[in-house]
């Protein structure tokens, strides 16, 4: 079982030191992977549009830029988003985002992928929220069209190349793994037809892990991919909501993260991810006391999971 950190935006109020000492930590304990999740701009809650699931305020670091700055830090650690909202974004700079990342790390970049749920957001970038889903998919190929070949050129309905060239190539090429996020249907069809593994949030159904598990293989199976070559990641708790006075202490009880993780790999999970920010929340009020709870919580997991 492999261990994954959703890294803490909220380090950035001690200082650039302490966000590189939170990289170097979490490899230093032993951690398989940092993730950052994406966000550019936050909306505030106004009339006319749908509720934020967070404060707008909430700290969040540009994802491939910090990134960067931790694999400057790091040697082993893999490096990846959870996720990256990808059709907010231009896909040409996406893939030379991560091109660069994965050399710059000498091969360790992730990219993990989900279509947003924020429409404001697509709003203020300038890009349409309805088509988000099937940009996605045109996306995906593109950015492995320019991770693979020499010359581009790509016709699609949203997106196109002609007689492109980006140089230079990273370590992993087309090879450079994207991972799906999200636990819909259209996310399950889209892992099984495109990606390399799914990002699964919170799970705590087993019914409903089989459900997604077996979509995604069905899916696979329909775009002549090999089902046994997905990977499986869930997170283990992500950051509690307003209200959700259990959820902030989720992460300050290792006896709950155990026996969820212990749930999880039952499940068929083969890596889990604990999110930093909700261990943050849970009374760890700095980057030293957040990777003193990730030390023990690493500790426990690995006398459970192996």
């Amino acid at each position: 079982m492999k261990l994954a950190v959703e890294f803490p935006a909220v380090s950035h109020r001690e200082g650039p030191k302490m966000i590189a000492r939170m990289a170097k930590g979490i490899e230093e304990i032993g951690y398989d992977h940092i993730e950052i999740f994406d966000h550019v701009v936050m909306g505030y809650n106004i009339d006319g549009r749908e509720k934020s699931y967070y404060s707008p305020k909430m700290p969040v670091l540009e994802a491939v830029a910090t990134l960067s700055f931790a694999a400057a830090v790091t040697e082993r650690v893999g490096l990846g988003t959870e996720v990256l909202v990808l059709p907010q974004r231009q896909p040409a700079l996406v893939a030379k985002q991560f091109s660069t990342l994965d050399m710059l790390s000498g091969g360790r970049a992730r990219l993990g992928i989900g279509v947003g749920w924020q429409e404001s957001e697509f709003e203020a970038l300038g890009e349409s929220f309805d088509d988000r889903g099937k940009r996605t998919d045109e996306a995906i190929d593109l950015l492995r069209t320019y991770w693979r070949d020499e010359q581009v050129d790509f016709e699609g309905e949203f997106y196109r190349a002609e007689a492109m060239v980006m140089a230079p190539k990273s370590p992993q090429g087309g090879d450079l793994p994207i991972w799906i996020g999200g636990n819909t249907p259209p996310a399950f069809r889209r892992c099984g037809k495109y990606g390399d593994g799914w990002l699964a949030s919170r799970v705590t159904d087993a019914d409903f892990a089989k459900r997604g598990m077996d979509a995604i293989r069905e899916a696979a199976v329909s775009a002549g991919r090999d089902p046994e070559a997905i990977g499986w990641q869930s997170m283990i708790a992500p950051p509690p909501r307003p209200g959700d006075d259990a959820g902030k202490r989720f992460y300050a009880e290792p006896d709950q993260v155990a026996a969820r993780a212990v749930d999880l790999k039952s499940m068929g999970f083969e890596m889990i991810a604990l999110n930093a920010t909700a261990i943050f929340q849970s009374g760890a009020r700095g980057v030293e006391p957040m990777l003193d709870s990730l030390q023990t919580l690493h500790d426990r997991l690995r006398s459970e999971l192996g």
